[in-house]
């Protein structure tokens, strides 16, 4: 056998890793194709799974490839009505748990979702609160660049407050998120007081 065909162990890993990642991201891909984002820019929807896993990743103080992937997935149940089931078959039943444990209830009503994930933040796995911090930035990002034509500025400042409480309630955020929402938060809450 030649040597330059020979892969050294850990790039042999990693391309694991990569093929994984990138079969959840073209998953999600597939799953979103549809789908914009609400704002006036009306960005794909990938976009947002790809910024949500790219926060998470970018926190992580050691690998961990399955909360990138339920991080590219977060949204598949709750907007694309992928089953739990498909995704076990197709990515494992952690990241399955993951994402099960990050989707709000779409039979309820909006108001009563929003509620509960306020109530249910302190309970959620740290990995858990990891996804629901990026996914929070994500859309507060979004709201800033290309916030939906639609809304009106106290519109605007009632989701970052909710998004405030949201965060405030996790038990254990990933400093580095935490720190990234509050400076964001700050940036917003200064440009709506001017």
């Amino acid at each position: 056998m030649d040597e330059r065909t020979v892969r050294p162990p850990e790039i042999a890993a990693n391309s694991r890793v990569d093929r994984a990642v990138l079969k959840a991201a073209h998953f999600a891909a597939k799953k979103h194709a549809v789908q914009r984002r609400k704002g006036a820019a009306a960005e794909p929807y990938i976009n947002h799974l790809l910024e949500v896993a790219e926060l998470v990743a970018s926190a992580l103080a050691e690998p961990d490839t399955n909360l990138v992937i339920a991080a590219l997935l977060h949204d598949t149940v709750e907007d694309a009505g992928v089953t739990k089931e498909e995704l076990i078959e197709a990515f494992g039943s952690d990241v399955a748990a993951l994402v099960m444990e990050v989707t709000d209830d779409k039979s309820l009503p909006k108001a009563e979702r929003k509620r509960l994930q306020i109530v249910t933040a302190s309970k959620k796995s740290v990995r858990a609160q990891g996804i629901k911090l990026a996914d929070k930035i994500s859309n507060l990002r979004a709201i800033v660049a290309s916030p939906p034509t639609d809304w009106s500025v106290e519109r605007k400042r009632e989701y970052f407050e909710w998004a405030r409480q949201v965060v405030d309630c996790l038990s254990a955020p990933n400093q580095m998120l935490k720190a990234e929402f509050e400076r964001l938060y700050r940036q917003v809450e200064s440009l709506s007081s001017s």
